[in-house]
């Protein structure tokens, strides 16, 4: 263990994003940023912290190290350990405001394959109807007679709480409920953003030389010319933003899609740099953020300079996409812009299913039942690199829903037709490719082993194998 660790630690079975005090010993980084945690309000007062067993547990360090970390942020005044109460947060604590921080696609179709590996989807079956139930009975009974208007525009501000605090901290984004608005999805929200930067005179904007076409085709629908970003190891290449006329870019840095890589601090610098000298904005798709297996938790780009990142996320891949929940941690300065193309866009989703999500979010289900996917996932992405037994590299793997199978030359078409007479659904990494992408076309399938269900787990494995040159 070296002092440059950081990690997302058990919570009272909860999730808490710690960014570690660089150039410290691990003690002094653990007590700073456990200090840093409590500042910007992702420890409220009286938040009750995991023993001190349990933080050295999950952070792979020695419990004296953590009790000694407590021990010197009690004698501060910034936690109090009590006797059957455990250690927790100081009442007097207050957090700072969370303004400024510093080609064709080739592939079967599912209707018509048996199996389908094809990304995108979580597995359905994993769908925590139980617990859903449980606490959409409880939103329901507790539901204020306003909640069955028209409302905020938006969205709960139950939902819009539990959002707020949950993201501060599992993925280290800092916001308030005044500046999340609830939207029907990622691309939903991505409509909103495109109408405003429409509004502003935008005319470029930047996205991943390999993306989704959806996304690029909706911006496209509004008027917006998507300029490529090339990609290598390290992620996007940022500082190509600079010269360019994009007024905005759109990226995937925790867990890029679809080739896996995460952004580096470098890229993530410059992307910041580069929106506050040109006045653009970075818009950041957090789309599979809580999925991490066996590398360090990658936390949100936005926290770098919440005033120039727009913050998306979803429920689509940690539950389902049928919900049609997302959001939006909008800039200060952006916020009116928002909410008035927002007024005049019809989606939404249901108040009762808002209510139903703050419910299982505030109740610590949703934690609950994230860490059994997450688990379950890191199974499956086990499996899936057993089951190519080295005749394919793998890559994309630490994080997310799915992995990128790179293959010889010249060979996906046909190994995607070989997957077909297997009745098995596949999508190329070619499908991805910006058509005016300035890098060399890589083949490789882009395998989202989330999208199975249980029962045909083995079968679809068995049919990729009999497909793979």
């Amino acid at each position: 263990m070296t002092d440059s660790w950081a990690n997302s630690v058990g919570f009272g079975g909860a999730d808490l994003h710690l960014e570690p005090a660089a150039g410290r010993g691990l003690k002094a980084g653990l007590a700073e940023a456990l200090r840093e945690a409590v500042r910007g309000g992702r420890l409220a007062p009286g938040a009750r912290l995991p023993s001190s067993r349990i933080l050295a547990a999950d952070l792979g360090i020695a419990r004296n190290t953590v009790a000694e970390a407590y021990a010197e942020l009690v004698a501060e005044g910034w936690l109090t350990a009590r006797q059957g109460s455990g250690t927790r947060v100081a009442p007097r604590a207050r957090p700072r405001k969370a303004a400024a921080a510093q080609a064709v696609r080739l592939p079967t179709r599912e209707g018509r394959a048996a199996y389908s590996l094809l990304p995108g989807s979580p597995d359905l079956g994993g769908f925590p109807r139980a617990a859903w139930l449980t606490a959409a009975r409880r939103a329901l009974t507790d539901a204020p007679n306003e909640a069955f208007g028209y409302g905020d525009p938006r969205g709960r501000v139950e939902l819009r709480e539990a959002l707020a605090g949950y993201l501060a901290r599992a993925r280290g984004v800092y916001t308030d409920p005044e500046r999340i608005v609830l939207c029907a999805g990622f691309v939903h929200g991505l409509m909103l953003m495109a109408r405003v930067l429409r509004a502003r005179r935008v005319r470029e904007v930047a996205v991943e030389s390999y993306s989704l076409h959806i996304h690029r085709d909706l911006l496209a629908a509004d008027g917006l010319r998507t300029r490529p970003l090339p990609l290598d190891a390290a992620g996007a290449r940022t500082p190509d933003l600079s010269g360019t006329a994009a007024g905005a870019v759109l990226l995937t840095p925790a867990h890029q899609f679809p080739t896996g890589a995460a952004l580096t601090p470098e890229r993530r610098a410059a992307a910041v740099d580069w929106a506050r000298a040109s006045g653009g904005l970075i818009l950041e798709d957090d789309y599979d953020g809580e999925f991490r297996y066996d590398r360090q938790p990658v936390g949100a780009l936005q926290s770098l300079d919440p005033d120039r990142v727009v913050y998306l996320g979803t429920a689509s891949k940690s539950l389902a996409p049928g919900l049609r929940i997302g959001w939006m941690a909008v800039p200060p300065g952006l916020l009116d812009e928002v909410l008035a193309v927002r007024g005049r866009a019809d989606w939404t989703c249901s108040a009762l299913e808002q209510l139903t999500l703050a419910q299982f979010i505030t109740s610590g289900a949703y934690d609950r039942h994230v860490r059994g996917m997450r688990l379950r996932y890191r199974r499956r992405r086990d499996q899936l690199v057993a089951a190519v037994g080295g005749r394919v590299a793998v890559s994309g793997i630490a994080a997310g829903l799915h992995a990128v199978l790179d293959l010889p030359a010249g060979t996906e078409r046909a190994v995607i037709q070989a997957a077909a007479w297997h009745s098995l659904a596949l999508d190329g990494l070619s499908g991805f490719r910006h058509p005016e992408a300035d890098m060399p076309a890589r083949d490789a399938l882009v395998v989202g082993y989330g999208t199975p269900p249980d029962s045909a787990w083995a079968p679809t494995l068995a049919a990729l194998s009999a497909a793979l040159p």
